[in-house]
């Protein structure tokens, strides 16, 4: 799946010279916690977040620092701080460093980016002009799109021991001990004997995403890595 089949359209915006009052009216009544802001050509060029806007003179929440910091600072941090706490510009206190996708970004490329630069959204653009936002609830959608609905024909238990087998066999961590897997009417039994609780809950994990399982029943047990078991 690839950005344009997830994202959220028609999102509200908010223009760089709008007020900061304007702002957080939009960010309460629409009940989201951050805008990107756009220029008059609709490409964006930053984002305010609930984040941006409550540490203001107005409410007396202007960040304090100590004599110490204040003593490091120079002139350029004094101002810039200055500035975002009392400008009542939007494109004085937004975040400037967008990261953007453009539609045909995979969710994987987004989910990274969210991770490498902590960020909850990522418009996505296309020759510069917003068309949408993906943010994770459209990522937790996108998840919950690929839940299995269990219809259609079910294989037989044999198809599903020999499927669970494969399932298994395919990774690393599959265990070098005796292992069986029984299938009675759809439910996965597994035995046997695995080197870690991880790898006993591998094998579950992998068993119920082979598409006809209905359930897993684990039974395998862990043995402590200096048993050496003979076969």
């Amino acid at each position: 799946m690839r950005a344009k089949d997830v994202m959220t359209i028609g999102v509200v915006s908010v223009l760089a010279d709008a007020s900061v009052f304007d702002a957080a009216e939009i960010l309460t009544s629409e009940h989201v916690s951050a805008l990107p802001v756009i220029d008059d050509k609709g490409r964006v060029i930053g984002i305010v977040s609930e984040a941006d806007l409550i540490r203001r003179a107005e409410i007396e929440t202007a960040p304090h620092k100590s004599w110490l910091h204040r003593w490091l600072d120079d002139d350029v941090t004094k101002a810039a701080d200055y500035v975002r706490s009392h400008s009542r510009r939007v494109r004085d206190v937004m975040t400037k460093n967008v990261v953007t996708v453009e539609e045909g970004a995979t969710l994987g490329e987004i989910a990274e980016l969210m991770a490498k630069h902590g960020i909850k959204r990522v418009p996505v653009v296309q020759d510069g002009v917003m068309v949408g936002i993906v943010s994770r609830a459209n990522l937790l959608q996108a998840l919950m799109s690929r839940e299995p609905d269990g219809g259609g024909s079910r294989p037989s238990d044999a198809q599903l021991r020999r499927d669970v087998a494969d399932a298994v066999s395919k990774h690393g961590w599959s265990s070098a001990w005796p292992t069986n897997i029984v299938v009675s009417n759809g439910v996965v039994h597994l035995w046997g004997f695995v080197q870690s609780d991880a790898v006993r809950n591998a094998y579950r994990v992998a068993a119920e995403n082979v598409p006809g399982v209905k359930s897993v029943k684990n039974h395998m047990r862990t043995v402590p890595p200096s048993v050496n078991m003979g076969v």
